[in-house]
């Protein structure tokens, strides 16, 4: 949820012509972390849910991926392109480890 509040805060200040590309894309995939867990979280067996967590780490990877280009179209400043990006990796990380420790 914090990344996904970071990455509206950091859109707002993208280029008006990517109000219907980067932005509206790169805020999709972020939303689409948390509730895909949420919707996990409510399945009855391990095998669901990870199906739901490898689709959350699908867009957390997507996220990653749109941050990269807007940092490479200089959207944003390197500090907080680090910033994210490290906060994505560790996000990942912990994706990855519940993803192992349902199979």
């Amino acid at each position: 949820m914090d990344l996904v509040d970071k990455i509206y805060t950091l859109t707002e200040t993208f280029p008006a012509s990517e109000k219907y590309g980067i932005v509206s894309q790169i805020q999709r995939a972020s939303v689409s972390v948390p509730s895909n867990i949420a919707e996990g979280s409510a399945k009855t067996s391990n095998k669901d849910f990870t199906r739901f967590l490898e689709i959350s780490l699908g867009s957390l990877y997507e996220t990653e991926t749109l941050l990269i280009l807007s940092h490479r179209r200089k959207y944003f400043n390197e500090s907080i392109f680090n910033e994210t990006q490290n906060e994505i990796t560790e996000l990942e990380k912990m994706i990855f480890k519940f993803i192992s420790a349902l199979k």
